[in-house]
């Protein structure tokens, strides 16, 4: 199987890897604290050769709603939100220029992260790559004075407005790519789909897409102005849009599929355990079900499932999730997010390796074989994924 894995790089580099991956996933179970910060400067790659780089691309959506991206996009979230404590943000924009650097083209953030603060972000460290990146964005939770009040607002002049605010955190005169981040019950979506296709000619937005959403919303809003991508949770441990039509219709349809939280909001990393403190004042995990010690403890079968797969392969399990992602098919671009120059590292190997579709069954027979404890969402959140 060692000769099967197609990694070029020399013993140098590969024990400088390991060495970089190894502090990042070997702390003791004692210290597991959810602190995204580091102490120290990360090294940074510069011209270095061994350095893992993107070089092979991806087409989201078919024909005008067509986008060429990177094999793996970038999840911008966790730098300033729900990811508990985060590194400052000259180090944020220095990994995210390294992410660039390697061949990452398409970057993801939304109006809600924050709220606002991972726009701004994101305007301050990739607005001067305009033209060779792609910075997605998304609108629909409804923000009022910097806060998000849990409710949806998809009305055509609230979407004009979230637009052209975006646009000026984002510091940009379009954006590649506007997400609807979640349906609004209270707005057909035809409606949507026609204002954002009104945003389109008038040049402030190039494309469009949605998250979360049935094969009926996809249809209807498809009919009206072409999608480029659905976003929707997708990983090993979910796996319900092979199952209710999602994947289906996009296949059908030309439309790109971005699955968001890739390796289940890091859980198949193998850093988190029953004992990992979440900061209560930034961390979404701690009000989810699949996170509590109990549920933790649960599925931490199915991260040892991955690490048994990944060992005898020279892969860890985060790779692993990627990997499995990546063959399903040519049109789905995951995007993993990370604070750490380790994990963008690990990350982006991920399509080094080759596995055979044999394999890969049987790693999706076992998983699939053990019970997933806890849902993904506490009930208030799941209303707004649930069809």
């Amino acid at each position: 199987m060692e000769e099967s894995n197609k990694i070029n790089i020399s013993r140098r580099g590969f024990l400088k890897t390991a060495a970089l991956t190894g502090a990042a996933l070997a702390m003791p179970a004692g210290l597991n604290k959810v602190f995204a910060s580091e102490p120290q400067q990360p090294d940074f790659s510069g011209n270095n050769g061994n350095t893992a780089r993107i070089t092979r691309h991806r087409v989201l959506g078919k024909g005008a709603a067509s986008m060429e991206v990177s094999d793996l996009g970038f999840g911008i979230m966790g730098m300033t939100y729900n990811r508990s404590q985060h590194p400052d943000k000259k180090t944020c924009i220095r990994l995210l220029h390294e992410a660039v650097d390697r061949g990452v083209t398409l970057f993801d953030t939304a109006i809600i992260y924050g709220p606002l603060t991972n726009e701004l972000l994101a305007g301050e460290a990739l607005s001067e790559f305009k033209g060779r990146i792609h910075v997605t964005t998304k609108f629909g939770h409804e923000v009022i004075n910097g806060k998000g009040t849990g409710r949806q607002d998809s009305r055509p002049s609230t979407i004009r407005r979230y637009c052209e605010e975006s646009l000026r955190r984002l510091r940009t005169d379009s954006i590649p790519l506007f997400y609807q981040h979640r349906f609004d019950p209270k707005v057909p979506i035809e409606d949507v789909a026609g204002t954002i296709a009104d945003l389109i000619k008038e040049g402030k937005v190039q494309r469009w897409g949605l998250c979360e959403v049935s094969p009926e919303v996809i249809r209807k809003a498809h009919a009206v102005q072409p999608l480029t991508a659905i976003q929707s949770e997708y990983h090993l441990m979910h796996r319900a849009v092979e199952e209710n039509g999602v994947l289906e219709t996009c296949r059908e349809l030309g439309i790109g599929f971005v699955p968001y939280s890739p390796i289940n909001r890091g859980f198949m990393g193998g850093c988190i355990n029953e004992y990992t403190a979440f900061d209560p004042d930034n961390d979404n995990r701690q009000t989810l079900p699949r996170f509590t010690p109990e549920a933790i403890r649960a599925n931490t079968r199915i991260v040892n499932t991955l690490q048994a797969f990944g060992r005898t392969r020279g892969m860890t399990s985060a790779q692993v999730a990627l990997a499995w992602l990546l063959q399903k098919a040519s049109w789905i671009v995951p995007i993993p997010g990370t604070t750490k120059l380790a994990h963008l590292e690990e990350n982006l190997r991920a399509s080094e390796f080759t596995v055979t579709p044999d394999e890969w069954k049987e790693l999706e027979e076992t998983i699939a074989a053990i019970p997933v404890t806890g849902n993904r969402y506490n009930a208030e959140q799941q209303k707004q994924v649930g069809f």
